[in-house]
């Protein structure tokens, strides 16, 4: 993202404005709010322009091996606007790798992919290893703990039914089986 000489202005004195706060001119509240929408629309336009480039590489990747030049070209764009090779990726470079410049992209892929997972792994672990912790300090804080338990009753045994359960075949009767037609001699034509 870059700013013209004017927004440069007006973030200037946005900053210095935060630095030591004073009353602030109408024109510059207005000049940063402009700023701050104009940041916000910069911002929302990227991310359209992103959608747009994964699911153009989406297509390009299902319409493989016939599109490898554009396929591999947008790939290294998403690559450099921050993306993450997943396994459909990682697949395709890989039945794709006897061309020299796929397979020095799916080493950088596999590279990238790895490092993904292991942030990814690492975020997790921290997250799990945090929350036995809280778990256990708001266990250890119960008053009583596992010494003031008593001995839990047993659920009492239902009474035995005033009638008996029927048998499946008392409430389904056997089917009859159907009486097969007389044989040919024995009809009658009338």
């Amino acid at each position: 993202m870059a700013f013209s000489a004017d927004e440069l202005r007006v973030l200037r004195r946005a900053l210095a404005n935060a630095l030591h706060p004073a009353p602030l001119p109408d024109e510059d509240v207005r000049d940063a709010l402009r700023l701050a929408h104009s940041v916000d629309e910069a911002v929302r336009e990227a991310g359209r322009l992103r959608a747009f480039l994964l699911d153009d590489l989406a297509r390009y990747r299902e319409a493989l091996p016939g599109s490898l030049a554009g396929y591999l070209d947008l790939l290294e764009d998403a690559l450099a606007a921050g993306y993450d090779p997943g396994a459909d990726d990682l697949a395709a470079l890989r039945a794709l790798r006897g061309s020299p410049p796929a397979a020095r992209l799916l080493t950088r892929c596999q590279v990238l992919a790895e490092r993904s997972v292991r942030a990814r792994l690492a975020r997790v672990s921290q997250a799990t290893a945090s929350a036995p912790a809280a778990s256990r300090a708001r266990l250890l804080a119960l008053p009583g703990g596992r010494a003031a338990e008593e001995p839990r009753p047993k659920p009492p045994t239902p009474a035995p039914a005033e009638r008996p359960v029927p048998k499946p075949s008392e409430v389904f009767p056997p089917r009859r089986r159907p009486v097969p037609p007389p044989p040919p001699e024995e009809r009658v034509a009338g």
